[in-house]
């Protein structure tokens, strides 16, 4: 007799067992409370919090957004610097399946109320101190739907009129674990991309993208829950807060948040909390480099750097390794839309590849390919294409630009790389950064690398202009080193010994600071429109 094939009983939507499988966002914040309760987990100005007590706080504002009408699939927009107010709405919103927006604080108003309105948000919470423009963001939505406006009093100015102090959510008297059930891959969150090309995307990222990226940073940035970490930058932008906080969190690691990455405050807390780990963009280590305090502080417990956003010049790498022997350093590439990790370049290979990349991180796979989506043989520029659970749902009500993105199934970066012989990656440029002057394609990465090697010269960006002859010219944005003045015919000097003729910087201009947003990534739009009349004489 044959056997009789068993049905299963048990289906995948059967709520009571999706229920007990729950893996979440704001799952893991109840599970570290549960392992290590007693153990600090935030530390925010002279305030130190156990993970029992953040646990317990997180719930209360959960309850409290609740009553105030906040339901699952809710867009709340948060605009502010970084506090420990943002990590409890952060959670609290991930418990109630709402979708939190984290808002860059440097942007105008006008910027505001696009993502206000892009979103559909129904509720705002901004920092006392960005009131003014807050105010007029929401002032521009002519057909607001936004019922809840909530107040964070980090100056503690009084809330406005209109506006609720959000410090009375964490005294709701229910601290339970808020009843909700939130699938792998509900949106739990809409990151706005830097926009520093143009108008910001919404990239919706879900509990499964965003568990598999800690996943991969855990694993590769070889994390433990031993770190005691300082988050310096913008808690509004994927970096710190998926690479480094929520991992932090994940773990059972000490976190400890700073409002920015203020030189001196950066090193007097790795100094004072005994720091073992620090994220920085390159211009924020450079800054900390060029601090006249550096060499003054204890930074012996540090153990652990990091940087994205973009590539450390090499002659950086060897001031760090030179100054923090004691560091290994590793370089995280990758962007919003992959949560945002890609590739992971170790600390043993920082001076072996210089200028890499890296390798894919444990969730990722990463090719180079051709305008027709081919992979590219070694050695050659193409696009940077991924495929990962990492990756986001979508963009924000853009199904065109996420057609686009995903076509034949890979994620496409939009950035240009080569792949060597060993499979490291080196990112070329945004094919948007990509110069095209007299018919030959200049990287600007790399005339910035050799501007870098100049004695003095302390920051640079290369950018196109428009030109009358070569369509496009190649200048350099220079900020000399403090006590040097460097004129622009000696770094075009200095470039000429190390680059072929048409990669040469042909207007070089000095200015005092490069403009960035918060992440620390130099603006290059902004740039080229303030210096698009650089050949106009020509």
């Amino acid at each position: 007799m044959d056997a009789q094939r068993s049905e299963p009983t048990v289906t995948r939507t059967d709520p009571i067992v999706a229920g007990a499988r729950s893996q979440a966002l704001g799952d893991l914040l109840r599970r570290s409370a549960a392992r290590v309760p007693d153990k600090t987990a935030l530390i925010w100005r002279e305030r130190r919090e156990s993970y029992a007590e953040l646990d317990a706080a997180v719930n209360r504002v959960a309850h409290s957004l609740a009553d105030r009408g906040v339901a699952q699939g809710d867009r709340i927009a948060i605009y502010s610097h970084n506090c420990r107010e943002f990590v409890l709405l952060y959670f609290a919103l991930a418990r109630l399946g709402a979708i939190s927006v984290p808002i860059n604080f440097m942007l105008t108003a006008d910027e505001v109320a696009f993502i206000l309105a892009h979103s559909g948000a129904v509720g705002f919470i901004a920092e006392d101190g960005l009131a003014t423009e807050a105010a007029a963001a929401v002032k521009q939505l002519s057909d607001s739907e936004i019922r809840l406006l909530g107040w964070i009093g980090l100056a503690g100015l009084p809330a406005a009129a209109g506006w609720e102090d959000v410090s009375a959510w964490e005294h709701h008297p229910d601290a339970s674990a808020p009843a909700v059930f939130v699938a792998d891959d509900d949106p739990i969150q809409i990151m706005y991309t830097s926009g520093t090309e143009s108008r910001p995307k919404g990239a919706v990222l879900s509990s499964r993208a965003l568990i598999a990226q800690y996943s991969s940073v855990v694993v590769d940035g070889r994390m433990s829950a031993d770190d005691i970490d300082v988050h310096a930058l913008p808690l509004y932008h994927c970096a710190q807060l998926h690479c480094f906080l929520t991992p932090d969190l994940w773990l059972g690691a000490t976190s400890i948040l700073l409002p920015g990455p203020d030189p001196a405050t950066v090193l007097r807390t790795i100094e004072t909390q005994r720091a073992t780990k620090l994220f920085c963009p390159p211009t924020v280590w450079v800054s900390l480099l060029r601090h006249p305090g550096f060499d003054s502080y204890d930074l012996s417990s540090l153990r652990k750097g990091y940087y994205g956003a973009s590539i450390m010049p090499v002659e950086v790498l060897h001031e760090l390794a030179e100054r923090l022997p004691g560091v290994g350093l590793t370089n995280f590439y990758g962007q919003t839309e992959l949560s945002p990790l890609a590739t992971v370049l170790a600390p043993e290979d920082q001076l072996t590849k210089p200028g890499s990349a890296g390798r894919p991180a444990l969730n990722v796979e990463t090719r180079v390919v051709d305008d027709d989506d081919n992979p590219v043989a070694v050695g050659v520029v193409g696009e940077i294409v991924h495929r990962s659970p990492q990756a986001m749902l979508g963009y924000w009500n853009d199904p065109d630009k996420t057609a686009e993105a995903f076509r034949n199934g890979w994620f496409h970066s939009g950035d240009l790389g080569v792949l060597d012989a060993d499979g490291y990656l080196s990112v070329v440029d945004r094919k948007k950064d990509m110069i095209k002057t007299g018919g030959e394609n200049v990287a600007s990465r790399e005339v910035e690398e050799v501007l870098y090697e100049h004695p003095d010269v302390s920051e640079a960006a290369v950018v196109g202009i428009p030109h009358a002859r070569w369509i496009e010219a190649v200048a350099a944005i220079v900020v000399a080193r403090t006590g040097t003045a460097p004129d622009a015919a000696a770094v075009i000097a200095h470039c000429k010994q190390r680059l072929a003729g048409y990669k040469v910087p042909k207007y070089v201009t000095f200015v005092e600071a490069l403009p960035k947003n918060p992440s620390g990534k130099i603006l290059k739009r902004e740039l080229r429109t303030q210096h698009a009349d650089l050949a106009a004489a020509d």
